[in-house]
């Protein structure tokens, strides 16, 4: 596939903001008429200005709008009250419109007499022909038609600030006048003006409040007398008599009948129970176990008796057999004893078990009354509820009544003079301004005159940024210095043949100087071409190993051989200042800002090629200025299709780590050996320097090119 490679034909253009800070200095040092008079005018005027007009004079007073109820000044509120709520930023700018109201600027305009002053009243100083005219094609109105307060409203208004200082609560009022006793005494009168404005409006709230109040306290008197009446009567009627607490008498005596009752039944099954275990205690035969009957005296000594009995018994039984009649008599009397033991023991039972019949009657009895009580209770109940919402209706009349009268008293208690503390007190009063507000003579000649510099210096830039750097057709700008035409030839550079050895290149001027011959550069421009750059001009590094190597050959002779065909642009960098030696301005005096494109840019006679050198100040703005190194290459984009910067001596300098991120490109020309330490260690100091494509370049006889890439 064949590679046709052709310049832009409309790259090589100056353009017109190639000027540079020098260039500007220079324009205005020439124009410095055209800055000067004007900026006199500007002074001369502004200082005739500021000593003619008539001095104005800004009186101001400040107010402190705040909450001064407290528990001691409001009866009602609880001691937890005494934190005071703030007025917010709505409230502040509320307070502010009261101060600018209409009533309040009337009652200020006659306090200061303002009508009849020249200053406020315009029929002072007659109706103008404007006014006349405005009158006449009914657009106006005639200000002797209405009230004289009114017509001095628009003037008042205009002469009187009012605005809340920062996110404060204080609110600020300024009066500007000609006669500085009037602007601080108008200043001191609206103030004193809002504050009995706020005062009265306190007052008209407590008497209206209290009037309302005593109307309403009388005929809610009333009412509660009837409706508790209503409740007395009620209660009485339907015997809903009131018992200890909050119950009536019937509920209470059946609350105390449940008691009774559960007592009786409590009564009668312990008697049940003892009667029971008696009974199975006496068919054991242990009866002299039943506490009832142990704690007996005379069964105490039966089981006594018994004892010794059975002691003698057993006694005799060593000696004498069971029928012997001693032995028989011992058993007649132990036999009588146990009988009387067991009949104690019977005649307990039956006493609790008469005891339990005596507690069963009572349950019953208890139960019988019970059960008419709660009849009773249960009619009550229907009557109760009537009765709780009159005792309702007649509580929520009586706090009413006791709200009311608290309020009352409070009202009262304010409907006089310094009886509640303001809602706003003046911190600072106006006093007679000593310098006048306006004008301000120094800020207003200083920026004026500035102004007017700024301005008239502008323009001067201006135009040399706009018409002064236009480069002409014939080839060279206004200073001599030579520029690629805007019409050259478009030549065709096709690079399929070159990749079976080198072919002749047409249409390459007869004086042109040629490429060394060492080097086969068709071939390095077709490896160099591979990145894909997305439309752009390509950039290319060429350096070398060491001072003394073909760096400068290669990069010269690629240069030279993509001039034949496309718009290319060398620059040289020598790390070496000292020994530099360039004549020339270049590529550190265009980041540094000395110099300006058409200042730098010289072309390579006999070619189409374009040189930037070195130039005149050392490498350290290269440095300094490494945020502009890319601007510049950047804006030769603009102009060229190749850029080509050959890096003299290696890396001597240290600049590698500065150019190679700014190229796509970096060749380094070496005779070297591929395996040579020397030339892997520049290899990949180029690209850790992050160069995106190394390329390394070695003069061959055979016309061959030896090329490595990442």
């Amino acid at each position: 596939m064949a590679h046709a490679y052709a310049p832009s034909t409309d790259r090589f253009t100056a353009h017109a903001s190639d000027a540079s800070l020098g260039d500007i200095g220079r324009a205005v040092r020439r124009r410095w008429r055209f800055v000067a008079i004007p900026t006199l005018i500007a002074f001369a005027g502004s200082l005739a200005f500021v000593n003619i007009v008539s001095p104005r004079y800004t009186g101001e007073a400040k107010l402190l709008l705040q909450t001064s109820d407290s528990y001691f000044t409001r009866p009602g509120q609880e001691r937890s009250g005494d934190q005071q709520p703030q007025i917010d930023e709505q409230g502040v700018a509320s307070q502010v419109q009261v101060v600018m109201s209409r009533d309040l600027a009337r009652e200020a305009i006659k306090r200061l007499d303002l009508v009849g002053n020249p200053e406020f009243d315009p029929l002072v100083r007659g109706a103008g022909m404007l006014t006349r005219l405005g009158m006449m094609l009914g657009l106006t109105r005639d200000p002797a038609a209405g009230h004289p307060e009114e017509r001095v409203l628009d003037e008042y208004y205009d002469h009187l600030v009012v605005y809340p200082v920062g996110k404060s609560r204080i609110v600020s009022i300024e009066f500007r006048a000609k006669d500085a006793d009037l602007a601080a005494r108008a200043a001191n009168t609206v103030a004193d003006l809002y504050l009995g404005l706020q005062d009265d409006a306190r007052k008209d709230l407590a008497r209206s409040a209290s009037t309302w109040l005593g109307t309403n306290i009388d005929s809610l008197r009333k009412r509660v007398a009837e409706s508790e009446a209503k409740v007395e009567a009620y209660r009485s009627s339907t015997g809903l008599l009131a018992g200890s607490g909050t119950t009536t008498l019937s509920a209470q005596q059946l609350s105390e009948m449940s008691g009774q009752l559960a007592q009786a039944k409590t009564a009668q099954a312990d008697a049940e129970a003892k009667a029971k275990m008696i009974r199975d205690l006496i068919r054991d035969g242990r009866a002299f176990e039943i506490p009832d009957v142990a704690n007996n005296e005379l069964i105490r000594r039966l089981i006594e008796q018994r004892i010794n009995l059975r002691s003698q018994l057993a006694l005799e039984l060593r000696t004498l057999l069971p029928q012997h009649p001693r032995i028989k008599e011992l058993n007649a009397q132990l036999q009588d004893l146990e009988g009387q033991i067991r009949g104690a023991g019977e005649r307990t039972s039956r006493t609790l078990e008469n005891d339990g019949r005596l507690a069963a009657s009572r349950v019953a009895s208890i139960e019988a009354a019970l059960d008419a009580q709660k009849k009773v209770v249960a009619q009550g109940n229907g009557n109760e509820v009537q009765l709780r919402a009159l005792e309702r209706e007649a509580r929520t009349q009586r706090d009413q009544l006791e709200a009311y009268l608290g309020r009352y008293r409070e009202a009262t208690a304010r409907d006089v003079d310094n009886a509640v503390p303001p809602d706003a007190r003046l911190v600072s009063r106006a006093v007679a301004p000593q310098i006048p507000s306006f004008p301000k003579k120094a800020p207003i000649v200083a920026l004026s005159t500035l102004a007017m510099l700024v301005v008239t210096i502008g323009l001067v830039i201006a135009r040399e940024l706009l018409g002064g750097r236009a480069v002409s057709d014939a080839g060279s700008d206004r200073y001599g210095r030579h520029v690629m035409p805007r019409d050259h030839d478009a030549m065709v550079f096709d690079l399929s043949h070159l990749r079976h050895g080198r072919e002749s290149i047409a249409a390459v001027p007869a004086t042109a100087p040629e490429p060394d011959p060492r080097y086969d550069f068709a071939q390095l421009i077709e490896r160099l071409q591979t990145p894909d750059v997305s439309g752009r001009a390509r950039r290319v590094l060429v350096t070398g190993i060491e001072r003394g190597s073909q760096e400068a050959e290669v990069g010269l002779g690629l240069a030279l051989t993509l001039a034949r065909s496309a718009a290319t642009i060398l620059i040289e960098v020598d790390p070496d200042d000292l020994s530099s030696g360039s004549a020339h301005a270049g590529l550190t005096d265009l980041v540094a800002g000395n110099a300006s494109f058409a200042d730098v840019i010289y072309p390579e006679p006999g070619s189409r090629l374009h040189r930037v050198s070195t130039g005149l100040l050392k490498n350290e703005a290269l440095t300094v200025g490494s945020d502009k190194l890319n601007l510049v290459v950047a804006a030769l984009e603009q102009t060229y299709d190749w850029v080509i910067c050959t890096l003299i001596g290696g890396d001597e300098g240290g600049l590698m780590k500065l150019l190679a991120p700014h190229f796509d490109s970096v060749v380094i020309a070496s005779n070297l050996e591929p395996a040579s330490h020397v030339l892997v260690q520049a290899y990949e100091a180029a690209r850790e320097a992050g160069a995106p494509d190394v390329v390394v370049a070695r003069e061959q006889p055979l016309n061959d090119l030896d090329s490595e890439a990442a």
